[in-house]
């Protein structure tokens, strides 16, 4: 069996661990640059890729917590900055938005600790305790703890497939598109709307007609 790398993460960058005051995210115009442009400057100033942390980290480190609790997260987030960091010449400049690209560095991260993500899903389906998923909104979240949907949700996610997890919740939890989550996981973007459908289905079937990872059943 391959064994899992225990090996710290690497530490952040120390030109860019304390942001510049402006984040590093202001071009000569006075106009926010996007991250491509961010990427490109940090090239020869690297002080310059503090903007993209600044930017990002605290949505990535939401969506790391929901996935393996509190206590990896930060580890994480701090690896996936680090990764990108040290890759950022490879980086494609056609690529305006940098969160595909961040969000796939940190979902092969979070696969490390698969074991234990998977354990948060089946602990939360035996006790109904929730550490880990933030509620989509007060309303479904209403919906869901009044009949106990929340543990069978929590159960259909620990049963699902690795792939069929990444895309879902990259979809939902990330809120990218499905072009993005394509990018971010590396696979066709039809690859990825059949792995959501899929796994929707399967809540479906779990939960009835209640969806908390869909985007329209979020907003009624």
């Amino acid at each position: 069996m391959r064994q899992e790398s225990r090996a710290a993460p690497p530490p952040l960058p120390a030109d860019w661990e304390t942001p510049p005051a402006d984040g590093g995210a202001l071009p000569a115009d006075g106009e926010a640059a996007d991250d491509a442009a961010v990427i490109e400057q940090s090239r020869h100033e690297p002080e310059r890729f503090a903007a993209l942390f600044v930017r990002h980290a605290p949505a990535l480190k939401r969506y790391v917590i929901r996935r393996l609790g509190q206590d990896p997260a930060e580890d994480i987030v701090a690896e996936t900055f680090a990764v990108a960091f040290q890759h950022r010449e490879s980086y494609d400049l056609t690529r305006g938005d940098a969160r595909p690209w961040l969000y796939g560095i940190a979902t092969n991260l979070v696969r490390r600790h698969r074991r234990r993500e998977i354990g948060l899903y089946r602990a939360l389906s035996r006790t109904g305790a929730d550490p880990v998923i933030e509620p989509f909104t007060d309303h479904v979240d209403q919906r869901v703890a009044t009949d106990g949907a929340r543990r069978r949700l929590a159960a259909a996610l620990a049963k699902l497939s690795r792939g069929h997890r990444d895309a879902l919740l990259l979809v939902t939890w990330a809120e990218l598109t499905y072009e993005q989550a394509a990018q971010a996981l590396g696979v066709p973007v039809g690859t990825v709307r059949s792995r959501v459908n899929r796994a929707r289905s399967r809540l479906r079937r779990v939960l009835g007609d209640i969806d908390p990872t869909d985007a329209e059943e979020r907003t009624k």
